[in-house]
């Protein structure tokens, strides 16, 4: 959703939304299904008998599967073309024009730069398949969204405040940061232990809210390695996130125009972050000119024994993602650079990355983390350095000073 609200900002396209009507009744079944008549509305003298199912019931598991495919047959039978890397994408083009539609179960989104193609198509759905009409976008799988001229801003205010209030935290006194910086946990702190349910209730309700909010998307995934056994030490640690989204609570997403409408990633790591195990943690962002609007971060899988292993490890991850991006803008048929600029702080990881000329530092490294040189060679990507200043991915490797985080937060 977002790499589509960074295309529609960028090209001032405004974006739809539709809902379908019991949508899992449209689908029609392709298989031999049998349902049992329902308690006190059986057949009069055919109480031993069973209903043949043509189409689809809620509860069924094949009633998602068969209301897709009737919707991507009508799709497809109006002239759109389904992206092959994300299958609930669909392109039309009419006389040089575009059509996007979206698809997730019962929701539809719709964009294109010309209207007239857009209402043309809400009239041939609303015709197949009974619709509620939204209007413009505004709220989509718990992320609110404003559009206006300038762009769009995706954010979840409601749901921060829904946190604070199922915590008691609605009152409390908000601080800068998420997590204080260099703080290191660890599993047994020696610390009394705490609610493990409510614990996790709260990690998991900051996971989802990182959808709009990648300032706290290191701090919940660093908290969230806990999970299975909190210490008290690692509530007050999830607490300060939620004192930090107190005095943050309508921060989100910018998706604005920018004179460059080029891709261009960041890839960062912070070797050794972790005192248990000694892991790395990954961290990436992509964006659309100004818009950044795709991000990640991971504890590595493996034990980086330098720097730029852990940076080439984390330029990997990154640019597996790029390529997948690359792919899905390719099904949009947006133009996009011939290579895509990945920014890395570490001269030593770009240069593993182009050559084998470190090749008794990096012989024990796993194939797979080599790849992003075949990338390179085949024009899908450039590594290219930048200055740690400059690196956008920091924010997502591990706790920072407050000047540091607001700067990276601003650009971000």
């Amino acid at each position: 959703m977002k790499l589509l609200l960074a295309l529609a900002a960028q090209n001032g396209w405004y974006i739809f939304q539709l809902n379908v009507k019991s949508a899992f009744f449209n689908g029609v079944l392709n298989k031999e299904i049998y349902a049992e008549q329902p308690a006190r509305f059986e057949k009069q003298n055919s109480t031993n008998k069973v209903y043949l199912l043509k189409k689809a019931l809620y509860g069924l598991k094949q009633a998602r599967r068969a209301w897709y495919t009737r919707l991507d047959n009508h799709l497809l039978s109006l002239g759109f073309k389904r992206s092959m890397n994300e299958v609930t994408f669909y392109v039309k083009h009419v006389d040089g024009h575009k059509l996007i539609v979206s698809v997730y179960v019962d929701d539809l989104l719709i964009t294109g730069d010309k209207e007239q193609l857009v209402e043309e198509f809400k009239t041939n759905i609303k015709d197949k398949f009974e619709m509620n009409e939204l209007g413009l976008l505004t709220y989509f799988l718990g992320m609110e969204v404003t559009q206006s001229d300038q762009g769009y801003f995706l954010y979840k205010k409601c749901f921060s405040l829904k946190i604070l209030n199922n915590f008691a935290m609605a009152n409390c006194k908000p601080v800068s940061t998420p997590m204080i910086q260099g703080q290191k946990l660890i599993k047994e702190d020696g610390a009394p232990k705490t609610d493990g349910k409510a614990y996790r209730s709260l990690v998991g309700s900051l996971l989802y809210l990182t959808a709009t909010r990648p300032d706290i998307l290191f701090a919940v995934n660093y908290l969230s390695r806990f999970m299975q056994n909190p210490s008290q030490i690692h509530f007050l640690a999830a607490k300060r996130v939620l004192r930090y989204l107190k005095g943050t609570v309508g921060f989100g997403m910018h998706f604005v125009k920018s004179s460059s409408v080029n891709l261009v990633g960041f890839s960062d790591s912070d070797w050794g972050g972790s005192d248990e195990g000694m892991m790395s943690t990954s961290g990436y962002c992509f964006a659309m000119g100004n818009s950044v609007f795709c991000w990640n971060s991971k504890k590595q899988s493996v034990v980086a024994h330098f720097t730029a292993e852990a940076e080439n490890i984390a330029a990997y991850v990154a640019a597996k993602q790029l390529i997948w991006l690359r792919k899905m803008l390719s099904d949009l048929d947006c133009n996009h650079q011939n290579s895509t600029v990945l920014f890395c702080d570490n001269t030593s990881a770009i240069a593993i990355s182009k050559n084998s000329v470190f090749h008794d530092m990096t012989k024990h490294m796993k194939i797979k983390f080599h790849a992003i040189r075949q990338f390179q060679q085949e024009g899908e990507l450039e590594l290219r350095y930048c200055t740690s200043e400059e690196q956008l991915a920091d924010l997502f490797t591990k706790p920072l000073a407050k000047n540091i985080f607001e700067d990276l937060r601003g650009r971000i």
